[in-house]
C-alpha cells in the first residue's frame, strides 16, 4: 500500500519503513489483569492491563500483530507488549514517534498477512510499506497538532467519566446501601415504555450528521434522527444482549437496542438511567443460537420507586452532571471529526504546516 504524497521533493523524503524502524515481537506475560502495576500492557487491540515487567524502555507504538483485526496503538511511557503484538523499535534519530503514530493511523495493517492459520500481521510487508518523511522539525509540528487534539478529546472523555462516577456513587449510597424495604415494588412495564429501535443498514450509515447508535454503542451518523432527548438503551442481540448505552441529543436507534421510554409518572431519565446502569438485564436473555432480549421478556423486569421528592433530589444533582457530559459527548464528536479530516492531511503534505 502506497500513501499518496504531496511533497517528495527536496523535504519530504521517500522511505520504507524498514529503512526507518524494526518491529520487535512481544512475549508472553502472566498476571497482567490489574491496574496497579509499574507499566501498562498492550495486546493487538490496546492497553490489556499493567505489570511491573518492562519490556520496551521507551514511548513507542504498539502494531498489531494476531488476530482479524489489529490495531496501531500508543505508549506515552515505557510499556509491555504480549506475544499478539510488536512494538516500533526506531533505526535513525530524525524520527519522531509520535508523528509516526499517527502515519501509521493512515496504513490499514489489516490486509496484510503472514499466510498462518491465524491472521498476522507479516513483518516483511510492513517494512515494504512507502513512508514519505518531513524534516524533523516538521514532525514535530504535525504531531503537536494532532496530539493536542487527542489530548483535549482524552480530557473530555475522563472529565465524563468522573461525572458518571459522581452520579453512580450517589445513586449506589442513595438507592442501593439506604434502600427502604417498605419502597414501592412493580414491573418495568408500570414505569417505562419498551420499543425496538427502526431498522437501518449498516450501507445508509453517514460520516457525519445525527449519530446512530446500536447494540454497542453508537456506530455512526445518519440523516435524521428518532428521539429529541437522550435516552437509555438495552441491547437485544448477540454478545451484547443486556449491556446498557446511553444515548446522545437528537439520535437514531437501530433495532439493534430496546429503548426504554419514560411514561408520564414522574420517573425522571436521571433516575431511570443509573437505576438500568445498576440492573444485571442480561437475566432476561432468551435463546442460545443467537442471544437476544425481548420487550416481553424485558417487561417482566424488577422495579422500585423510591419516594419521589428523594427521586427529584437525585435527579436535581445529577442533572447537572448529564447536562456537562452531553455538551462534551458533542465536542468530542466534533474534535473527533477535526481531527480525522486533518489526519490524512497533514500526513501526506497536502496541508502544511509552519514551523
Amino acid at each position: 500500500m502506497n500513501q499518496k504524497n504531496h511533497n517528495s521533493g527536496n523535504e519530504w523524503k521517500k522511505y520504507k519503513w524498514g529503512d526507518l524502524a524494526t518491529l520487535e515481537y512481544g512475549k508472553g506475560l502472566g498476571n497482567y489483569l490489574r491496574e496497579d502495576g509499574k507499566y501498562p500492557v498492550y495486546g493487538t487491540n490496546g492497553r490489556i492491563g499493567t505489570t511491573d515487567n518492562l519490556l520496551c524502555p521507551f514511548p513507542s507504538i504498539v502494531v498489531g500483530r494476531k488476530g482479524a483485526y489489529r490495531g496501531i496503538h500508543y505508549s506515552k511511557t515505557p510499556f509491555y507488549v504480549i506475544d499478539t503484538a510488536f512494538f516500533l523499535n526506531p533505526k535513525i534519530p530524525d524520527l519522531d514517534i509520535t508523528f509516526a503514530y499517527y502515519q501509521l493511523l493512515t496504513v490499514d495493517i489489516n490486509y496484510m498477512d503472514s499466510g498462518s492459520a491465524i491472521p498476522s500481521t507479516s513483518r516483511e510487508d510492513f517494512y515494504d510499506i512507502d513512508i514519505f518523511l518531513p524534516p524533523i522539525n516538521e514532525q514535530r509540528s504535525i504531531a503537536s497538532i494532532l496530539s493536542s487534539l487527542d489530548d483535549k478529546i482524552d480530557l473530555l472523555h475522563r472529565q465524563n467519566k468522573t461525572l458518571e462516577q459522581l452520579a453512580e456513587t450517589l445513586f449506589r449510597q442513595w438507592f442501593v446501601e439506604e434502600a427502604d424495604e417498605n419502597w414501592v415494588k412493580g414491573l418495568l412495564e408500570d414505569f417505562v415504555n419498551i420499543a425496538y429501535g427502526k431498522n437501518l443498514p449498516t450501507s445508509k450509515l453517514l460520516k457525519r450528521g445525527y449519530p446512530v447508535f446500536g447494540g454497542n454503542g453508537r456506530i455512526g451518523f445518519y440523516d435524521k434522527f428518532l428521539y429529541e432527548l437522550p435516552q437509555v438503551l438495552v441491547s437485544c442481540r448477540g454478545e451484547a444482549s443486556g449491556v446498557v448505552n446511553i444515548s446522545l441529543p437528537k439520535s437514531f436507534v437501530t433495532n439493534n437496542s430496546l429503548v426504554l421510554e419514560i411514561k408520564d409518572n414522574n420517573i425522571t431519565f436521571e433516575f431511570l438511567k443509573y437505576f438500568s446502569l445498576f440492573t444485571d438485564f442480561k437475566v432476561y436473555i432468551t435463546g442460545s443460537a443467537q442471544p437476544q432480549i425481548t420487550i416481553e421478556t424485558l417487561k417482566q423486569a424488577d422495579f422500585f420507586l423510591p419516594p419521589l421528592d428523594l427521586i427529584n433530589r437525585f435527579s436535581n444533582l445529577v442533572g447537572d452532571y448529564e447536562i456537562k457530559r452531553s455538551k462534551n459527548k458533542i465536542q468530542i464528536q466534533v474534535l473527533t471529526q477535526l481531527r480525522d479530516t486533518l489526519l490524512p492531511k497533514l500526513i501526506s503534505g497536502e496541508v502544511r504546516v509552519k514551523i
